[in-house]
């Protein structure tokens, strides 16, 4: 029986739900906000629960018996087990609230990687990777004289597979990689990477900071042992993030950061430390920004990713062929029906930067640079690019004036 396709969105509806959907940036332009890579916008119920903590319950968490001291405690954990379900975690003691998926990233690195990895280990990451996967390694492998390789990106900004299957003969510890590009838009083989690195004896870490705000995403489906993603790229505020990781590996870990709520017992030359998740959050955390990522969470859930990824797959495909008819544009990345929403361009002859300014005065915002992405522009000899990328609040009504708007940028500067 063939599956059905999910209902369109109605992003009308969707975009009355965002107030900054509605300013203009300059007297009679409204805003087409196209850089959602970078950070999404909010919608008014993100913004609500967030005043409404601070209006009435704030307090800090774990430590109190008054009544907004177990209020502010229930909303943050109630956020936690909200974000377990919405990836499909077994627990909701398996989710570490983070600042962001950099700061998740490197908890594992610090604590996981010290603890385990000997000179000589091999980490596997990927050409593709952003710096947030690559320095935090980078660190590690200077440290504790471990090697990296790499999977390489072919020309059409896909994985050589091939290549890995390779790699994977030199026994590594680690697999780390994006779930998808935040400059290709390449939409990775997870599963198969996951279980071609399991196979040979690696545990996993998937960056999912552009995967987990896009597309449905299961941890036990995938079978991962580690995922990083950020608050502030899926409708939730900034300063929150997540780690996910498999229960049995963090107890074997050792704490990140030292100091309050960390810790069972405090002797004055030793320590206890606490109970997950609580062992790997030190201190006061983001208590309204996890308030907030679990209304975001639940937002999503209400429209359905299934629709969102549906959505964007729209878009990227009717970008691609609006930008395929400019004069001298290049789009990196490989086809529609591989990639999200994330359309990273070259024209040739304009810096990226100039058609990003000038796209401003259009009232659109794009990105323009390497996108923490300087190993990947290097490989295609691109000091940088511009990047369009969509989300579920875009229109293609919107990529119409990007297309306008670029034709006018060439008419200028080409």
């Amino acid at each position: 029986m063939p599956q059905s396709l999910p209902v369109e969105l109605d992003v009308a509806k969707i975009r009355a739900d965002f107030p900054i959907l509605e300013r203009e940036v300059r007297p009679g332009i409204r805003l087409v906000y196209l850089d959602s890579t970078a950070t999404s916008q909010k919608p008014a119920v993100v913004i609500k629960v967030m005043d409404e903590f601070y209006r009435k319950m704030n307090a800090n968490i774990h430590r109190g018996v008054h009544t907004l001291a177990e209020e502010a405690t229930a909303a943050y954990e109630e956020a936690r087990q909200r974000i377990a379900n919405f990836i499909g975690a077994k627990h909701a003691r398996e989710i570490i609230f983070t600042r962001n998926a950099t700061e998740a990233i490197n908890l594992v690195a610090y604590s996981w990687g010290r603890k385990f990895l000997q000179p000589g280990d091999v980490i596997i990451l990927t050409e593709m990777e952003h710096h947030s996967n690559l320095v935090p390694w980078q660190i590690l492998a200077e440290e504790r004289n471990l090697r990296l390789e790499f999977i390489p990106v072919t020309a059409d900004g896909l994985l050589d597979m091939g290549t890995f299957n390779e790699l994977l003969g030199l026994q590594p510890k680690l697999v780390a990689f994006t779930a998808m590009s935040n400059v290709l838009g390449t939409i990775n083989p997870a599963k198969e990477i996951i279980q071609l690195a399991h196979q040979a004896g690696a545990l996993t870490l998937v960056d999912g900071a552009q995967s987990v705000p896009h597309l449905p995403v299961n941890v036990q489906e995938l079978d991962v042992d580690f995922l990083a993603f950020s608050g502030h790229k899926m409708c939730g505020p900034t300063g929150i993030g997540v780690l996910y990781g498999r229960e049995t590996l963090l107890h074997t870990m050792p704490p990140f950061l030292g100091g309050g709520d960390m810790i069972r017992k405090v002797y004055l030359r030793s320590f206890a430390p606490n109970e997950l998740p609580h062992k790997f959050e030190a201190g006061t955390p983001a208590i309204a920004e996890a308030i907030g990522l679990g209304a975001a969470v639940g937002y999503l859930e209400n429209i359905g990713m299934d629709k969102i990824k549906a959505h964007e797959h729209e878009l990227i495909t009717y970008a691609l062929e609006c930008l395929s008819e400019i004069p001298g544009l290049t789009v990196l990345g490989p086809p529609a029906d591989k990639k999200g929403g994330v359309a990273s361009f070259s024209i040739s002859g304009i810096h990226p930067h100039d058609v990003a300014q000038i796209l401003d005065r259009y009232g659109i915002a794009v990105r323009a640079g390497h996108h923490c992405a300087m190993p990947l522009h290097d490989k295609f000899n691109l000091p940088a690019t511009t990047r369009a990328s969509f989300y579920l609040y875009n229109t293609k009504e919107e990529i119409d004036q990007l297309q306008m708007a670029l034709g006018q940028v060439i008419k200028l500067l080409g």
